[in-house]
């Protein structure tokens, strides 16, 4: 009997692995040779599409209100960060008008219509730069139609870059602050010591191409990173411009004056757009 029950377990096992291979083979032979699936086979397709379908909806619309979320909050943090900025612009704006008005009341009290610091601006390109004078020339498109002058100070990024050493017609010559020539009109220049006392010089190019504040006497309370203007002494430059800022003190060749190196604070690599300083003074 246990040897009957064995075997019958054993030849259902087979029938039914039996089965299940006809029913494959058959399934895979009619799809074969249909060309629409089995209607059962559709209605299982359809109801996963359409349970798939109601699934994500709900999740599309939480994952796009997240994002649209995100964005509110990105956009009105960006509207208060310009808001701030619009008010610091306008108090800006108020400041300088503020001493606009102070400074020309100061002027018309002591009678001053014009001053060293007095100056316009001529916005100029620069046209050509040769390679073989490019530490010392370069040419731009204003001249004598512009007002353009001899030896108006000339700026770049934010800095003293040169003067004007040729005008024509509508071109000039602008003479580069790291020109080795002996014989450039070199920039009167001033730098406020730590003391409060004010440091006269000129500026120079040492055997090194750097630029230096030469002819300066008691350099010592010039620290690093002073800042050093032209005083609007001589030449038509006026005071007030910018040219750089003190990087080292050291001794002359012969040991007896200060030679401050300075690291211009113009864009005298490549410019390509210049300010050509218009002095109004008497």
């Amino acid at each position: 009997m246990k040897k009957f029950l064995e075997n019958k377990k054993l030849l259902t096992t087979f029938v039914v692995i039996l089965l299940v291979l006809i029913v494959l083979a058959g399934t895979t032979a009619l799809r074969k040779r249909r060309n629409n699936p089995l209607v059962i086979q559709s209605f299982g397709n359809d109801v996963v599409s359409v349970g798939a379908n109601i699934i994500n909806f709900p999740l599309k619309l939480i994952s796009n209100g997240a994002t649209s979320v995100s964005d509110l909050l990105k956009v009105q943090e960006e509207n208060n960060r310009l808001k701030k900025e619009v008010d610091e612009l306008g108090q800006t704006q108020a400041e300088n008008k503020a001493l606009q008005a102070e400074n020309k009341e100061l002027k018309s009290t002591l009678k001053l219509k014009q001053t060293l610091t007095n100056y316009s601006q001529v916005t100029a390109s620069v046209i050509s730069r040769s390679t073989d004078t490019w530490s010392d020339l370069l040419v731009i498109n204003k001249g004598k139609t512009s007002g353009i002058k001899k030896n108006m100070a000339v700026m770049s990024g934010g800095g003293v870059i040169g003067r004007i050493v040729e005008v024509n017609a509508a071109t000039s010559k602008v003479e580069l602050i790291t020109t080795s020539d002996t014989s450039a009109n070199r920039f009167a220049v001033e730098a406020t010591a730590k003391n409060g006392k004010t440091v006269h010089g000129i500026i120079s190019v040492d055997s090194s191409s750097q630029l230096s504040f030469t002819q300066v006497v008691d350099s010592r309370k010039l620290t690093k990173g002073t800042k050093v203007y032209t005083s609007g002494m001589g030449g038509n430059s006026p005071k007030g411009l910018l040219v750089g800022t003190v990087s080292t003190t050291t001794k002359d060749s012969y040991g007896l004056s200060d030679v401050i190196r300075i690291n211009p604070a113009g864009n005298l690599d490549n410019p390509t757009i210049v300010t050509v300083i218009e002095r109004k003074v008497s």
